[in-house]
């Protein structure tokens, strides 16, 4: 299989460059050249900018692109219209911030966004694919995707706060469920899919407790957890959308965390224990040394806790 990254360096290309490789595909990026060009000095790199000119790849022929980058829709509808005969299938990278309605568990089939928004653009990229291509597209409507190689930094705040000192804010309930995709998975089936059409690659929701029970076992601690509860967090002034990492109190995105992942792991996609997500990511942020600034700061975490 000779497999087409468009991008390939970042964060969710190189998950989905790594797991081309482990299949045994051959593997082609074409990016700038400009994020982690040493990355795979092996692999061939086709320079290019995707925004305004694809001609390098004119008279190649590739079994699956994966788009792993597409934002604008003018830009996914110049890739999608350039590939259309040199590919056999086209893999689309969206989210599922393109549903319209948020407070209820969002499904493939659920109203979508239609504005200049994040989410509303994401939709439009997805209709320019799915026109394109028919049933030789997937789209990939993953959640938010965690995994080693995050520079976000909402999830990897977490294991790397239990190897701090001192009591550790928890927000909201310990039952308010919370949920991701390990970059890993979602590269996997991105890579391995087979079906065609729209899923939702997203893992079952875990309680925010067993998230950071498996933070303490990850860094061998046993600190104290203090939980503050939304309508705290709120009267604070904290910002309602991951002013805290990972918490959402917007009661507009009370849903954020239960979407129905069901199609895709009928699909085929699996998901790894939350643990195993929980110790590579502190292993790699251990790794690089850490942020350089943290998303809730050790000043305002104790302001917070003094408020409780």
């Amino acid at each position: 299989m000779h497999v087409l990254v468009l991008g390939g360096t970042r964060f969710v290309g190189r998950a989905v460059t790594d797991q081309a490789l482990a299949a045994g595909a051959e593997v082609t990026l074409f990016n700038r050249g400009q994020t982690a060009p040493e990355l795979y000095p092996d692999l061939e790199t086709v320079v290019g900018d995707r925004t305004v000119d694809l001609s390098a790849l004119a008279g190649r022929r590739f079994d699956l692109v994966v788009d792993c980058a597409g934002y604008f829709p003018d830009v996914v509808a110049r890739s999608a219209s350039a590939l259309r005969d040199a590919v056999d299938r086209y893999v689309f990278v969206s989210s599922v911030s393109v549903y319209a309605d948020q407070s209820v568990p969002p499904h493939e089939g659920a109203a979508l966004l239609r504005d200049d928004s994040y989410g509303g653009r994401k939709a439009a990229c997805e209709r320019v694919v799915l026109d394109h291509y028919g049933d030789r597209a997937l789209v990939g409507r993953p959640g938010l995707i965690v995994g080693p190689h995050d520079q976000t930094e909402r999830f990897s705040y977490w294991p790397r706060r239990f190897t701090r000192s001192g009591p550790i804010l928890a927000p909201g309930d310990p039952t308010d469920p919370m949920q991701w995709i390990d970059v890993r998975d979602l590269a996997a089936f991105l890579v391995g899919a087979t079906p065609s059409g729209v899923f939702n690659v997203v893992a079952p929701p875990v309680p925010m407790a067993d998230l950071l029970d498996a933070c303490a076992a990850a860094a061998g601690s046993d600190q104290e957890v203090v939980w503050m509860s939304t309508a705290e967090l709120l009267a604070a002034g904290v910002d309602p959308w991951m002013g805290v990492p990972l918490w959402i109190g917007d009661p507009q995105w009370s849903a954020a965390n239960l979407v129905d992942g069901s199609r895709a792991r009928a699909a085929g996609l699996t998901t790894r224990p939350v643990g195993e997500t929980v110790a590579d990511v502190l292993a790699w942020d251990t790794g690089r040394g850490g942020p350089v600034e943290e998303p809730l700061s050790t000043d305002d975490e104790k302001r917070l806790l003094a408020a409780h």
